[in-house]
């Protein structure tokens, strides 16, 4: 894949307010997440290893026990299976996540081979 243009990518909406564009390849996946204001990706686990560092705005990020109020450029190591959550405090974030492996279910999600299409309007011939 090489370079990447982050706008070129189908945006997925896992949880309200928060929007991501997934690229991966074998073995990795990032995810350009953007978050709303009082956004929040709820206390979850996965399999997968995570890092990631906070580009823009203040996130709330809890990762097991200890919650820390994080700044941009703040980074973070999520093992596989600890639970974790973060929401975005006093204004949209934009948070930079690698996955390894690459996030399947996330994956399954993004359709690479079909263009979408807007649905036909009552008006449209058929």
């Amino acid at each position: 894949m090489g370079f990447i243009d982050i706008s070129n990518f189908q945006t997925i909406e896992p949880v309200p307010g928060c929007r991501m564009r997934t690229p991966f390849g074998k073995n990795l996946m990032l995810s350009h997440l953007e978050m709303d204001e009082g956004a929040e990706v709820p206390l979850h686990s996965h399999p997968h290893e995570q890092g990631g560092m906070l580009i823009r705005g203040t996130l709330e990020l809890t990762i097991g026990d200890e919650t820390r109020l994080c700044q941009p450029g703040a980074m973070f190591l999520i093992p596989p299976n600890v639970k974790h959550r973060a929401v975005a405090v006093g204004g949209p974030c934009l948070v930079l996540d690698v996955f390894s492996p690459v996030r399947e279910d996330y994956a399954e999600l993004v359709n690479r081979y079909i263009p979408s299409v807007d649905p036909p309007s009552a008006d449209s011939p058929r």
